[in-house]
C-alpha cells in the first residue's frame, strides 16, 4: 500500500486548522479550542501541567487556565499529511518573556465536522 503524503490541498486545510488553533490558544478563545478537539472519550492531551483523557477533561482543563501569558512565538512548524484524512502538526515555540523552548505535537483527523485534534502533547525543554 502506498500512502499519499502531503497533497498540497490537504496540507493547506490542516495549516488553516492549525493556524486557527494557534490564534485561539494565544487569545484564550476556549470555545474554539473546545471545538477543535475531537469530541470523544478517546481524545487525549498530555502536558506539563497534567494529562487529560477525553474531551470533557480537556474542556475542563482549558476552562481552568488563566487567560494571560499565552502569547508565544512559533520557531518551527512541521505539518505532514497522510492520505486525505490524517495529519500531524509538530512545532517548537517560545512563550513571551521566557527563554525556554516548548514543543507541541498534535495528531489531526478529518471528521464530519472538519479537522479535529485527536491527540496532543505539550512539553518544555530544560
Amino acid at each position: 500500500m502506498t500512502l499519499a503524503i502531503n497533497f498540497p490541498d490537504i496540507v493547506a486545510e490542516v495549516t488553516a486548522a492549525s493556524d486557527r488553533y494557534e490564534d485561539a490558544l494565544v487569545h484564550n478563545r476556549t470555545e474554539v479550542l473546545d471545538e477543535l478537539f475531537w469530541d470523544s472519550p478517546h481524545t487525549l492531551r498530555y502536558g506539563d501541567s497534567g494529562n487529560q483523557y477525553g474531551h470533557a477533561e480537556i474542556r475542563a482543563f482549558r476552562a481552568a487556565q488563566p487567560p494571560q501569558g499565552m502569547k508565544r512565538a512559533l520557531l518551527r512548524t512541521v505539518i505532514t499529511t497522510y492520505g486525505t484524512d490524517f495529519a500531524t502538526v509538530n512545532l517548537e515555540f517560545r512563550r513571551e518573556g521566557s527563554t525556554r523552548t516548548g514543543r507541541q505535537s498534535q495528531t489531526w483527523m478529518r471528521t464530519a465536522q472538519g479537522w479535529r485534534v485527536v491527540a496532543a502533547h505539550v512539553s518544555l525543554l530544560g
